[in-house]
């Protein structure tokens, strides 16, 4: 009875790994799967209209405020055999943060907290790529926020990759925790910003 618990524990996680595809697709559009090897070497530009950069921020110790930013441009080198060789620029910017408060999004835009109008993008660039296993890994790089740059680590997880509908795709979740008194940010932001970051990049050319 255990071997054949076992058996179908295997069978359904396999069947819930592939759930995500529907079936019925157009011609020439595939899913992508966790296998990063299906997304062919070259150079990628992050697709806007599938990534989602959020900031997670302690609302003075009763909750965690949750704050988006909806305009995100980036290049990924990319080398599925050769991963450490891997690069990556991205360029979040600030004047696009939302949140559900009103009223608040403009304040956070403002000198006393991002400072939008004196450095407009916050900046994310890779020294170093770091595989951890078929689907995890490790992303080093400088990023820069109100005028001020210190090293970041971002934990990478692969969502999918595959041959997309028309160009390679290649999908990930980061996430890097960062200290805002180390960028000059307000005090009033607590001691820790967690940021996270879904993503899709397509294949250019």
């Amino acid at each position: 009875m255990k071997i054949l618990a076992t058996a179908l524990l295997a069978v359904s996680l396999a069947t819930a790994a592939h759930a995500y595809c529907p079936p019925g697709l157009p011609p020439g559009v595939t899913c992508g799967e966790r296998n990063a090897m299906l997304a062919p070497a070259g150079t990628y530009a992050l697709d806007p209209a599938h990534t989602a950069v959020v900031a997670m921020v302690s609302h003075l110790g009763y909750s965690l405020s949750v704050f988006r930013f909806g305009k995100a441009e980036g290049t990924l080198l990319w080398d599925p055999a050769a991963q450490a060789r891997s690069r990556l620029r991205v360029s979040v910017n600030l004047a696009s943060i939302a949140t559900p408060v009103p009223g608040f999004a403009e304040q956070l835009q403002g000198p006393s907290y991002l400072n939008a109008a004196a450095n407009p993008n916050a900046t994310f660039v890779s020294t170093a790529f770091r595989p951890a296993g078929a689907t995890l890994g490790q992303v080093d790089g400088q990023f820069t926020l109100n005028g001020k740059s210190g090293p970041v680590t971002f934990d990478v997880d692969l969502v999918g990759a595959g041959k997309g509908f028309g160009k390679p795709r290649l999908g990930v979740e980061a996430r890097a925790h960062i200290d805002p008194a180390a960028f000059g940010l307000s005090p009033l932001l607590g001691k820790s910003i967690e940021l996270i970051v879904n993503c899709e990049f397509e294949r250019k050319g």
